[in-house]
């Protein structure tokens, strides 16, 4: 995918010396105030590293800075190159990731060090082009500009979402940024503004001023050097920017997250598919449960209606049961072993709600305990079916497995 080339000014809500002066009074800005020692920062450096570049602004994806940086410097400690980064195990990646969310971009991140790494042998550098970039697993059109600009110093153009929040505000851009058309839009307000030359000191700036003055809520107007030509400051109205349609409430799902211990206390975990939720990380088995309403379930002995059930339904149970988890639960029927709630909470006070980009997922840990023959029946059923699974107590698999921070919630429990 290649930007969109700029059109003319006229079809800009600002003028043509507002346009002009944009970048001055940024870069201006920036130097005295802006943000000058984040590690990975190559505008100070006659020799950038795109490398660096990459891995931040991968990470930084749907993740703040002050998340970022203890996890950035741990991976720099263990990946120095990105050859180091290609020929690392996916587990001791996902170990180092465990805790940021959004594991899609760790499995893009381990794919495209391969691909990069490959590049490299076969040109002897990193990617030169903006297109070239693009082609790397998990790089879309904004990334590839920051690195251009910021991880090679030639010309790059940024829009990620604090770029499209400063840019909405400051021109009054009514569209709603989820659709084409308004991010066609900002896509050429964007290279408009951007130098030729500094275009990455300009992005490093714009992503300052996204981070730091024209935030979400409570922008600080008071200190933007834009604010003079800024409409939506002018009209007291930047609240109302960006524009993007209400989004509809997130479903909830409901798990029992089942904690099978044997006498010394390891539990077992299991290695999620690649596809899907947590891939390739490390969890509890899980039971999926369907939520029922109390006209629609029989009342129990004391009158009291059900909650909920696990769920049995064939194509539900097929979808939202791994094949690990549909073994574990067909022999935990089987043996008429049953979970105890580690709470007494009711599903509906889970006292772990995880809430992930599509829904809310609300976890109740349940313990049962095993014994050795027990063990090794559940071991031969798994092994027959090749699933990966390991006996560990909590802390051990805290310290040595790439664990979801819910299921670190849940061990804390």
């Amino acid at each position: 995918m290649t930007q969109p080339t700029a059109i003319p000014d006229t079809q800009f809500f600002q003028s043509a010396n507002s346009l002009n002066t944009f970048a001055p009074r940024l870069l201006d800005w920036f130097e005295t105030d802006g943000r000058h020692d984040l590690p990975w920062q190559q505008h100070q450096t006659d020799t950038p590293n795109p490398y660096i570049v990459w891995l931040s602004e991968v990470m930084l994806q749907q993740t703040q800075v002050k998340t970022v940086l203890p996890y950035f410097a741990r991976f720099m400690d263990s990946f120095p190159t990105v050859q180091d980064l290609a020929a690392a195990d996916w587990e001791v990646i996902a170990e180092h990731w465990a805790g940021m969310g959004y594991y899609a971009r760790a499995r893009n991140l381990h794919k495209g060090a391969k691909q990069l790494a490959e590049i490299i042998d076969e040109t002897g550098s990193f990617p030169q082009t903006l297109a070239g970039w693009e082609a790397i697993s998990g790089v879309g059109p904004s990334t590839a500009g920051a690195i251009m600009a910021m991880g090679l110093h030639k010309y790059g153009v940024i829009c990620d979402g604090n770029v499209k929040r400063v840019l909405t505000r400051w021109a009054t851009i009514d569209g709603d940024i989820t659709k084409s058309a308004t991010t066609k839009e900002l896509w050429a307000l964007a290279e408009r503004l951007t130098p030729k030359d500094n275009s990455g000191l300009f992005a490093q700036a714009m992503m300052d001023m996204g981070a730091t003055l024209c935030v979400r809520r409570n922008p600080n107007c008071q200190l933007c050097p834009l604010k003079a030509n800024c409409i939506a400051h002018a009209q007291g109205r930047e609240m109302d920017y960006p524009v993007k349609a209400k989004k509809k409430p997130k479903p909830s799902k409901f798990s029992n997250a089942l904690i099978i211990e044997n006498a010394q206390g390891d539990i077992l975990w299991l290695q999620r598919p690649d596809n899907g939720i947590w891939g390739g990380l490390w969890s509890l088995p899980l039971q999926f449960v369907q939520k029922l309403e109390a006209s629609d379930l029989a009342k129990t002995s004391e009158e009291q209606p059900k909650k909920s059930q696990v769920r049995s339904n064939e194509k539900v149970y097929e979808s939202e049961f791994t094949t690990a988890e549909q073994i574990i639960n067909d022999w935990l029927i089987e043996n008429n072993l049953v979970a105890k709630p580690v709470s007494n909470t009711l599903l509906e006070d889970a006292p772990i709600k995880h809430s992930l980009t599509h829904f809310h997922w609300y976890l109740q840990p349940q313990r049962v305990v095993v014994d050795n023959k027990q063990i090794a029946e559940l071991k031969d059923k798994l092994n027959a079916a090749d699933i990966e699974f390991k006996w560990l107590g909590q802390q051990k698999a805290r310290d040595s497995l790439g664990l979801p921070r819910a299921m670190i919630k849940i061990i804390e429990v």
